[in-house]
């Protein structure tokens, strides 16, 4: 074989392996509306005003926490533009702003917008645009329904396992209890009476003297308070959000009602709740929690505290530290940081659910101890472990194990 054919077969070879390569870079490169080589773009719908305000600052803290990840060089050298908008936990308003980050704004994916009842109203619309709704801000039991909902994903452990958790508790050390639960009448107060109910089992409807909903419009809840001390009942399942969760701890120690209080995790905020109800008037509820309470001593030196304390320092340093609020943005955050790395350069929609539907052990530095985040194509409830804690002094005393309040487990 002549020096030139040689010459040319090896070129070709080289052509050909040129091709193979670039073909191979170009096939990693995959972009899904919301996604280019410099940028990802997220949406987030968060009630900034309205009957739900106090959760505005989660939002205000993972846009701090894009911006230090922005500032770090972003995720695969991909700068984070978080577009949020107000929606006053008012679901008509929640579908108008969806729409208008999914067909406007043409986000890749809508994460951690908060509330049951807003996320319900835009369930049907994310999953028939194919439009990750990734770990929403509420633990309703039904966002980890992936054969029916293979777009929505949840993120806290869900209201009824942790109203199981309280049940179980119950029907342990006061078995003869006189219960009294209020609940917020919407999709949320309703999942975590069904728990409640659930881990009571056969006992339920003896132990349970009274049910009392009240409405997210009503201005106070004072009237219903009154109503259930009337009943004699020793134990009471508070499950309301925080405006709602404070006026309740006030007006029981105002009307000296003493039961044994069950405060539900998602208003047990010392910075939102507890603080403004007066910590004497809180002393003994019991509550739970899978994240690690910034007024806790015992966390001081605690690597995972150290660094959030770092961050709020530089990226939001007016931050109410002693609401969980601002530790679950934060963790949440993470949470996403985490998946939008595994996409690596394929950052289509259908690969931001794959990563998120493969988490394995993830420990993130605000989670207790013990906590892990587990996921997988047919299981969308990321944490599902809680641990019990009591208000004592000023701030939460964790008692018993980590405990897993699975749904029929």
């Amino acid at each position: 074989m002549s020096a030139i054919h040689l010459r040319l077969g090896a070129l070709a070879a080289a052509l050909a392996l040129l091709a193979v390569s670039s073909g191979h870079a170009l096939a990693q490169k995959k972009y899904d509306t919301g996604a280019t080589d410099t940028e990802i773009k997220i949406g987030n719908i968060m009630p900034y005003s309205g009957p739900a305000s106090a959760y505005g600052v989660i939002g205000k803290t993972e846009a701090a926490y894009f911006s230090k990840i922005n500032a770090e060089g972003g995720i695969n050298g991909r700068k984070i533009n978080f577009v949020t908008y107000d929606d006053a936990y008012s679901p008509p308003k929640t579908v108008e702003q969806a729409r208008k980050l999914v067909e406007s704004d043409e986000v890749l994916l809508i994460f951690n917008s908060l509330g049951t009842p807003p996320n319900t109203a835009i369930q049907k619309y994310m999953n028939q645009k194919k439009v990750p709704q990734l770990f929403v801000a509420t633990g309703a039991t039904k966002w980890n329904d992936p054969k029916d909902f293979p777009w929505t994903m949840g993120w806290q452990p869900n209201y009824q396992s942790e109203s199981i958790i309280y049940a179980r508790y119950i029907l342990k050390n006061h078995p003869n209890a006189r219960i009294a639960v209020l609940y917020q009448n919407d999709d949320y107060g309703k999942d975590y009476l069904k728990g409640f109910k659930d881990g009571l089992g056969a006992k339920a409807a003896s132990l349970i003297v009274i049910e009392e909903s009240y409405e997210v419009s009503e201005p106070t809840i004072d009237s219903h308070i009154v109503k259930m001390k009337a009943t004699g009942a020793d134990v009471f399942f508070n499950i309301t959000t925080p405006k709602f969760a404070a006026q309740a701890i006030k007006k029981n120690a105002e009307i000296g009602w003493k039961p044994l209080h069950f405060l539900n995790n998602v208003s047990s905020s010392i910075g939102s709740v507890i603080k403004p109800a007066g910590m004497e008037n809180a002393q003994d509820i019991i509550s739970s929690n899978y994240l690690k309470d910034p007024t806790d001593r015992q966390w001081k030196d605690d690597p995972g505290m150290v660094a959030w304390n770092a961050f709020l320092d530089k990226y939001y340093p007016e931050a109410n530290r002693s609401d969980s609020a601002v530790m679950y943005g934060y963790t949440v955050a993470q949470g996403i940081a985490h998946v939008l790395k595994g996409c690596g350069d394929n950052l289509t929609r259908e690969n931001v659910m794959k990563q998120a539907a493969s988490i394995r052990d993830l420990e993130l530095g605000g989670l207790l101890p013990g906590v892990k985040v587990n996921t997988s194509p047919t299981d969308f409830a990321p944490l599902s472990q809680l641990q019990l804690m009591r208000f004592k002094g000023d701030t939460w005393e964790r008692f018993g194990e980590i405990l897993s309040g699975d749904v029929g487990g």
